[in-house]
């Protein structure tokens, strides 16, 4: 059985002991900073080393369409995630501007999208195929395909650290990708349909109930194995949600942190564990979307959300928005004199 083999390292318990003496004896009150203070000692964990410094961020959107979109699931038709991953490679999105403002560089792939771009559209051409099949009917894809949606992502995130890279976050356009998120997280945490699906675009009560009964449908028909993370994403995934889980691998086989979006971009967490547990400790929260399945897929992937503004938007942008604190929590530890360089003792 075809499968992904990645060696990723646990964190580094010396420097996030070395880290921890540090944060002990900045010239601060002890954990008068809250919940900077752990995030600074997880990252430093992560990248091995006491004094970690962010200043190479990136954002890699891909994009990917559903054919289950036929069933008229969402507010808007697919052709919509060609004109809006076009408008993204040439700037002139949400999280372009979330991403320009944390100094993050952002980048366009497109893993599936049933449009062919022009070259001089910006978008990245990584096609694997013309869409995810409606997976109410079958599969979405082959085992083969959702593979080389996840090695796709692999590659990007090498791609990106050759370029200097020391955080990253995954955003995805694909319209209808909350029908396969949901399906992913219900199957992967074993949580009935009805709980974890919500309005996506939104949608009226009656759409997402059409969305709920074409979701068991497509469990019951494809059959996912829970325990087979591949398999659960070639029955009932996308594209951009392989791709996704495969940067997060990647990112984190080269002890690079990964910020969590939203649902779509936790049910792409869930399928990375799912092949590599190790993941899970390069993964940080950043807020909680307003779909209703988000916090049972955050909770079970065990990673805690910062941010609560009801963002449903999707892209990257909550992962975006959460860069800057992040690079202020890491400057507490690179940039802050210690009670001995200013030569006090705390016990005087």
């Amino acid at each position: 059985m075809q499968t992904i083999q990645i060696d990723i390292p646990l964190p580094d318990t010396q420097a996030y002991q070395e880290a921890s003496i540090k944060m002990m004896n900045l010239a601060k009150i002890p954990h008068s900073l809250g919940k900077l203070e752990p995030l600074a000692l997880q990252i430093a964990g992560m990248k091995a080393t006491a004094t970690p410094l962010l200043k190479n961020k990136a954002v890699v959107l891909f994009a990917g369409d559903h054919h289950i979109t036929k069933h008229g699931l969402s507010a808007t038709g697919p052709e919509v995630t060609y004109i809006q991953t076009k408008n993204f490679a040439q700037g002139g999105g949400t999280i372009n501007a979330f991403s320009r403002n944390a100094g993050a560089r952002f980048r366009v792939v497109d893993a599936g999208v049933d449009y062919d771009f022009a070259e001089n559209d910006g978008v990245d051409d990584r096609k694997i195929m013309r869409g995810a099949h409606d997976f109410s009917q079958g599969a979405a894809m082959t085992r083969e395909q959702a593979i080389a949606s996840l090695q796709l992502g692999i590659d990007i995130a090498r791609e990106e650290y050759e370029k200097g890279l020391d955080i990253i976050a995954a955003g995805e356009m694909g319209i209808g990708n909350t029908t396969p998120s949901s399906a992913i997280v219900a199957v992967m945490t074993q949580t009935p349909v009805e709980v974890v699906t919500g309005r996506g675009s939104g949608v009226q009560n009656s759409v997402v109930d059409a969305k709920i009964r074409l979701i068991k449908q497509g469990i019951e028909l494809n059959q996912p194995n829970k325990d087979d993370a591949i398999d659960v994403l070639s029955k009932i995934g996308g594209l951009e949600i392989g791709a996704m889980a495969g940067l997060m691998l990647g990112a984190a086989s080269l002890r690079v942190p990964i910020v969590i979006d939203g649902f779509i971009a936790g049910a792409a967490a869930a399928i990375a564990q799912g092949i590599n547990p190790n993941v899970a400790h390069y993964f940080i929260g950043s807020h909680n979307s307003a779909e209703p399945g988000h916090q049972i897929i955050m909770k079970h992937i065990g990673v805690e959300t910062y941010m609560d503004w009801g963002l449903c938007l999707g892209e990257g942008t909550g992962a975006a928005l959460f860069f800057p604190i992040l690079d202020a929590a890491t400057r507490i530890l690179s940039e802050m004199n210690t009670l001995a360089d200013l030569c006090i003792n705390r016990n005087d």
